[in-house]
């Protein structure tokens, strides 16, 4: 029974950050340790830097060769960094960069092949990682290319809101061109899919922000919400999805409004994630919608600013990690149901 647990990969992030910090806390949770097994992707010599650090001794991982090697009863650590890499708590450098890179590439390399059934994946500092290997904002386009997909969505969850963006990291002035009925229309599509086929949402309602303030007020304040948002919700239910809005996004959430919808649409970075870390923050999750596997991430960062000081909350990895879960197990759910109506039929 323990060896069919669920496997889950786990890279562990900035090495100069709270990665192995929040990794070992959650870990070292029996709970955890019964539902899943787990296999980080690391270096002992780095976990132990961080564990002797912290001061925590009731905690140790089962080194690996590889993941398929994996003990199910305990915590495991696949041995895929330079164990000459060193830490340097709170600080930028290559040297971390390449480590946590190391993590995902091996990481990924393990779930295309069968050997972890999803990914955690820990936070990475988006200027240390930059490389001629990995020339992205995040991890979202980083495995969006890996897996060879055309269109993902970076999709905020908690117990009580959910919230997906058109645009991810860009910078505001690169916002506007972005904003096309094409991608809002996209977003939706791949957004009702998800609620479907990873949340078992039957009909889900999606409400739309606006990009403008008060939503472009009727063309005073801009034209795109008239002329490019409306349109796209109006597309967006002619496919049978229940899209609503677009909405003024500080009234919408002022409100309570965002109550009513199964998950909403924001158009760019902060206008979603502001909210949705005022609503739930240590306690979301950052999913990547789209991908052909499951991933999800903590909705915090490196942390730098409390690395090495044990005050760093594993609350959020841990949600990360229920999701994970349940994500995996409705996919199965949906695939089997789909199987036994092609049957019937």
């Amino acid at each position: 029974m323990k060896a069919n647990k669920i496997r889950v990969g786990f890279t562990h992030g900035d090495i100069n950050g709270i990665g192995y910090e929040i990794l070992i806390k959650a870990l070292r949770n029996q709970d955890i340790n019964e539902l899943i097994t787990p296999i980080v992707y690391g270096s002992a010599k780095i976990a132990a830097y961080h564990r002797k650090n912290l001061d925590i001794y009731n905690f140790s991982f089962n080194q690996v060769i590889s993941a398929d090697r994996a003990n199910p009863k305990r915590p495991n650590l696949v041995n895929c960094v330079d164990n000459h890499i060193s830490v340097d708590m709170g600080q930028v450098t290559a040297q971390a960069g390449q480590a946590a890179l190391q993590s995902i590439q091996c990481a990924v390399k393990d779930i295309k092949e069968g050997k972890i059934d999803v990914l955690v994946t820990a936070p990475i500092n988006k200027l240390a990682i930059q490389s001629d290997a990995f020339q992205f904002k995040g991890h979202t386009d980083y495995l969006k290319e890996a897996f060879a997909v055309d269109e993902v969505l970076m999709f905020m969850v908690s117990e009580n809101i959910r919230v997906g963006l058109v645009t991810e990291h860009l910078s505001l002035k690169e916002v506007t061109p972005q904003i096309t009925k094409e991608n809002i229309v996209s977003k939706l599509q791949l957004m009702n899919k998800s609620l479907k086929n990873n949340f078992l949402i039957r009909k889900p309602k999606i409400a739309v922000l606006g990009l403008n303030p008060h939503s472009g007020d009727s063309g005073v304040i801009g034209t795109e919400d008239e002329k490019i948002i409306v349109p796209a919700v109006k597309e967006a239910n002619n496919q049978d999805i229940l899209a609503f809005g677009p909405f003024a996004s500080d009234g919408f959430f002022g409100s309570g409004h965002y109550t009513k919808f199964d998950a909403t649409l924001a158009m760019y970075h902060d206008q979603g994630l502001i909210p949705f870390k005022t609503l739930s923050f240590g306690r979301g999750v950052n999913f990547t919608s789209g991908l052909p596997i499951v991933r999800t991430s903590p909705d915090h960062g490196v942390g730098f600013d409390i690395v090495g000081k044990g005050i760093a909350s594993p609350d959020s990895l841990l949600q990360a990690i229920y999701m994970a879960i349940d994500i995996y197990k409705n996919r199965k759910l949906n695939n089997s149901l789909l199987e036994d109506r092609l049957e019937v039929h």
